[in-house]
């Protein structure tokens, strides 16, 4: 096997990559088998928007503050670990948006696309569902749509669903809904195709955020699930992801 290792800047993680480079050897990332994040989620993230073209399998070693989709490497024998790691497919949201002064951005996410406000007052936002409007008005902060593998990140921390890995499914969730008040949001299809339209723009302006990049001053989103750019991730088979995601919403 031949692994390409990059690390956060945590020393630990640092000190982990330059182990690993002296029993493994440093390839690049073009010639390597797999490609091997010393972090965090971040890091995991970051790595998969760079080297997604490149057709790799991801196995991301936890030294990050959470490490929610990192593995617990507690032995020196990677070739074994990975070998036996389960494979799961990392399926991004495509996000189209247009600007009020009428450019069109497009990004990928492989967490959420978030739409929030950018002055003092909050947002009005219109949601469509397959070109049905679902929603006239909510006035919130925000609101995001997460993919399966993105739920436990700020999903989460809006009280979105967690979702099980690769369950085909996106989580809408309103960040701090004033009206309606009790709306919690909704469960999708990824098949489904979501439409966000921003009310009052002018006085309302938002941004939209992808993952990590973001755009502003945006009047609609319209959001899918895409085959583009799909990632396979690997999890060590003794430390079961599907665990993971059932104890998670079993903590408080």
């Amino acid at each position: 096997m031949k692994f390409h290792f990059l690390s956060s800047n945590n020393q630990e993680a640092k000190e982990t990559e330059l182990k690993l480079i002296k029993l493994y050897g440093q390839n690049s990332v073009e010639d390597s088998d797999y490609i091997i994040p010393i972090g965090g989620d971040g890091l995991l993230l970051k790595s998969l928007h760079s080297f997604n073209k490149l057709n790799k399998p991801f196995f991301g070693i936890n030294y990050g503050s959470i490490g929610f989709l990192m593995n617990n490497v507690d032995n020196e024998d990677l070739n074994e670990t990975i070998s036996n790691s389960k494979k799961s497919s990392f399926k991004p949201l495509k996000m189209t948006a247009l600007s009020s002064d009428g450019k069109t951005y497009e990004a990928y996410a492989y967490n959420e696309v978030s739409l929030m406000r950018q002055t003092h007052l909050a947002s009005k936002i219109k949601i469509k569902i397959n070109d049905q409007i679902k929603m006239e008005e909510l006035i919130c902060d925000g609101v995001l749509v997460s993919t399966s593998s993105g739920s436990t990140a700020y999903n989460l921390s809006a009280h979105g669903s967690i979702l099980p890995l690769n369950s085909k499914i996106l989580a809408l969730t309103p960040i701090s809904a004033f009206r309606p008040r009790r709306w919690r949001g909704a469960l999708l299809s990824e098949l489904n195709k979501i439409e966000f339209n921003v009310l009052d723009e002018k006085d309302r302006s938002s941004s939209v955020t992808a993952d990590n990049v973001e755009f502003r001053n945006i009047n609609k989103v319209n959001i899918i699930s895409s085959n583009d750019n799909k990632c396979t991730v690997l999890f060590d088979s003794k430390h079961s992801i599907e665990d993971k995601i059932l104890n998670e919403q079993f903590n408080f």
